[in-house]
């Protein structure tokens, strides 16, 4: 990898475009390497706007958070600066090319050796590192012209205050948990402080006399709602129109202000709810039968949904059973099944009466599933310790995955990137086999087509595939675009096309974390950018109840209980609402969407679910009324119902959906 251009790529776009403009912070973190204060193997992620693990439950902190801090300290040549938490030792290093003399304070003796040896290797001379609590400061160097604080606080420590010198000023996290506010304390005299709200942040705990407690339960204790959120939550309240079930004629009527678009993409906020595919289905139907509707695309591998689109059309399905790989419960179960159902009926009537019949397609056009599988079944007979890893890093590195520790789990061996070239040319090779297998009838020129574009673009998808991170996210959700235009242009100009796929694929990553923190595009936004006001983005939510996930990828699917939505979530105001089912349309109430811009929290969980990590596993920050154009929402839900396929009297298992 080249560092230096990964550097100057995270200080253009993750840092100046942001708003940080100190020269000073600027050409430090050009010259600092950033890769150097990770653990070995950590590289790949050293530039990415992520906070990392660095053990003993600590992080390095993201690096738009680190230059904020820094720059609003207001650092001069000639200023002595206490750091609080030296962690890795990275903020210290970048603050010791701006100022004179750097102490930091470290409560763990490992990380505080860690990063002398880090100084001392990198020629950094003018850094002295202690360890100690940090809430105490550094009594005997003060006073300093600036503290910095890389952890939360209950309160701003007294003896910190008292260590500033006259002007000094203090960078400091304060509050409880998800309420943390980062404050900038200066001292105007000898017993008078001037404060100044920076705004919301996340950090570790900062632990010592003066702070918490080492038993402090990090990020676990609910905080009060503030009126801010109640006056959100009676807004809400007022607009929702409520809906006693997804079944009543009069639910799917609530979508005729969405039918004149060309493009509705109906979203999910998890991968194993029964209610969201209830929903979608409901929906679906209502639009095909009376508003033109005759394309359906889901968030499905393209051979697997052209087995299901051929049967609807009375054609062989082909070779194979679709959707047996993991995660196969997100399409073969009861409630798809069903829709599957009404699908081959309704064709069966158009055909009947002369209609063009109802499509459907997938818009994972790399068989991603299958290719996954395929990297995990090669490195299984070479390093099964190897496979693990590759399992963990497709489990963790979706967009909304935060969770510093996600990362100690991707950590790449030699024996992984010696196995790419064997993995890339296996997958290449299944691509091939898939699209060669799915083309049949009368659209063998629609698959010819499909075909050419992923054999010329393969080698590259799973080369980034293979690493996964925002390349993959980015390449998988632009070719998902490109698969809706094609399909629109093929299907010529009265075609219409209704998208499943999950929340964080169909909402406007414009206006999320994905956009900000990992330069990552979404489906849902690049249709509103090709197709403006043709489009509609729906997103569905739920407070609590059962889910169907794994624990990893490629792991065993269970019924899990879904923790409560956080407080001061999206998903929280919608559940103090306290009406259980509802449609919020976020276009139609001026006051509603303005009280709804400011970004919150908001849940996703996919095939994978670990509520034990949950808020930093599960959760990212989003503007619900940019995000989409309305939010269906279930108070509480319940999990699919997968299908199990039955042995029959001949020993074979029944089919789906052809048995149906």
């Amino acid at each position: 990898m080249d560092m230096n251009r990964l550097r100057d790529h995270m200080v253009e776009h993750h840092v100046m475009r942001r708003g940080i403009g100190d020269q000073s912070v600027i050409k430090a973190m050009r010259i600092v390497p950033r890769e150097k204060f990770v653990d070995p193997g950590f590289e790949e992620f050293a530039y990415e706007d992520a906070p990392l693990s660095i053990g003993d439950g600590q992080t390095i902190s993201q690096p738009f958070i680190v230059a904020l801090m820094i720059e609003k300290a207001d650092l001069e040549a000639d200023d002595k600066v206490l750091e609080v938490g030296t962690g890795s030792g990275y903020a210290s290093a970048l603050v010791s090319r701006i100022a004179r003399h750097v102490y930091s304070v470290e409560r763990h003796e490992r990380l505080a050796l860690q990063a002398r040896e880090r100084f001392e290797r990198l020629g950094y001379g003018n850094i002295d590192v202690r360890v100690g609590d940090g809430s105490k400061g550094w009594a005997k160097a003060a006073p300093f012209d600036a503290i910095i604080v890389s952890a939360g606080a209950p309160e701003v420590p007294t003896a910190l205050k008292e260590q500033l010198d006259l002007g000094g000023r203090l960078i400091i996290p304060v509050g409880r948990n998800d309420e943390q506010r980062l404050k900038r304390i200066t001292r105007t005299g000898a017993t008078t402080f001037e404060e100044e709200d920076l705004g919301g942040v996340l950090f570790v705990p900062l632990i010592g006399e003066d702070a918490w407690t080492a038993a402090h339960p990090m990020y676990t204790a609910t905080a009060p709602s503030s009126r801010a959120e109640e006056t959100s939550s009676k807004l809400i309240s007022a607009a929702a129109e409520e809906f006693s079930s997804v079944d009543d004629k009069s639910f799917a009527v609530l979508f005729d202000r969405f039918a004149d678009s060309r493009i509705v993409l109906l979203g999910e906020s998890t991968h194993g709810t029964a209610e969201f595919y209830e929903t979608r289905a409901a929906i679906s139907r209502h639009f095909i039968e009376h508003y033109g509707f005759n394309l359906i695309a889901a968030e499905a591998d393209w051979p697997d949904a052209a087995a299901i689109d051929r049967w609807l059309n009375g054609q062989a399905p082909g070779d194979g059973q679709p959707f047996r790989r993991f995660p196969k419960w997100m399409w073969r179960n009861l409630e798809f099944s069903r829709f599957v159902g009404w699908m081959k009926k309704e064709n069966e009537r158009r055909k009947a009466s002369h209609k063009d019949p109802v499509r459907f397609y997938g818009l994972d056009l790399y068989n991603m599933s299958g290719s996954i599988r395929s990297v995990l079944d090669y490195l299984e007979t070479i390093s099964p310790e190897t496979a693990r890893i590759a399992r963990e890093r497709y489990g963790c590195l979706s967009p909304w995955q935060s969770n510093p520790a996600t990362y100690g789990r991707a950590v790449l061996t030699e024996a992984y990137r010696s196995c790419e070239d064997a993995v890339l040319k296996q997958c290449t090779e299944l691509l091939a086999r898939s699209l060669d297998n799915a083309a049949s009838g009368k659209d063998d020129f629609l698959n010819a087509v499909q075909s050419a574009r992923l054999l010329a673009a393969a080698e590259r998808y799973y080369r980034v595939m293979y690493y996964g991170g925002a390349q993959a996210w980015n390449l998988r959700d632009t070719y998902m675009a490109d698969t809706v235009e094609h399909l629109l242009d093929f299907h010529g100009p009265a075609a219409k096309i209704i998208i499943w796929a999950h929340n964080s694929h169909i909402g406007d990553a414009r206006y999320t974390d994905m956009a900000t923190a990992r330069d990552e595009l979404s489906l849902g936004q690049l249709c509103r950018q090709r197709f403006d006001e043709m489009t509609s983005l729906i997103g569905l939510g739920t407070h609590c109840g059962e889910v169907i996930a794994a624990d990893d990828w490629d792991g065993r699917a269970e019924k899990k209980q879904m923790n409560p939505s956080l407080p001061q979530s999206c998903e929280r105001l919608c559940h103090e609402a306290a009406k259980p089912r509802f449609l919020l349309d976020l276009r139609a109430d001026e006051e509603l969407h303005a009280s709804l811009v400011e970004q919150r929290l908001q849940r996703f969980i996919g095939v994978i679910y670990r509520p034990e990590t949950e808020r930093l596993s599960h959760y990212m920050s989003t503007s619900l009324s940019r995000q989409y154009d309305a939010f269906i929402w279930f108070d509480e839900t319940h999990a699919l119902s997968p299908l199990v396929a039955p042995q029959s009297s001949k020993g074979d298992p029944e089919t789906f959906p052809f048995g149906f």
